[in-house]
């Protein structure tokens, strides 16, 4: 099967998954998130083949991830910008990059921390529900479609 068979897939991991289920796919989402918006910007950062990068720019444009906007017209000059849907995917990276610090740490690599933009203060992001702020363990919280369903994820 194909990633891009995955997206009519019932399965919303399937379907996820069919955007941004590659690894280089990730890291360019990486970059962008870090303000890396042109081509060649996140080509020297990769270091892969344009090739792949192209393929991979063009996918996450034609699933409304990124947005390519002209910066330049002699010559011709695009930037990749994360669009709301994109910029969604920001809790999905930090829950990646908290869980590689805990269970894939690098020696002799500080980890990440994350900082409010505004004041600075460290914080310690957490998944939680949203009515009663407890935080989302698989332990203690079950998926499952509405309306019955009853397979749980």
């Amino acid at each position: 099967m194909r990633w891009s068979d995955l997206e009519n897939e019932p399965c919303p991991v399937a379907r996820g998954l069919s955007v941004v289920g590659d690894r280089w796919t990730l890291l360019v989402l990486r970059d962008c998130f870090r303000g890396l918006r042109r081509f060649d910007d996140i080509h020297a950062s990769l270091k892969i083949t344009r090739h792949v990068l192209a393929d991979r720019l063009k996918r996450l444009e034609s699933t409304g991830v990124l947005e390519r906007q002209q910066y330049s017209t002699a010559p011709p000059r695009f930037e990749y910008r994360l669009t709301e849907k994109g910029r969604a995917l920001y809790p999905v990276m930090v829950s990646l990059i908290q869980w590689a610090e805990t269970y894939q740490p690098h020696d002799g690599t500080p980890p990440y921390r994350f900082h409010d933009r505004e004041t600075n203060a460290l914080l310690d992001p957490v998944l939680v529900d949203r009515g009663s702020q407890v935080p989302i363990d698989s332990r203690h919280v079950r998926a499952a479609r509405a309306q019955g369903a009853d397979k749980p994820l």
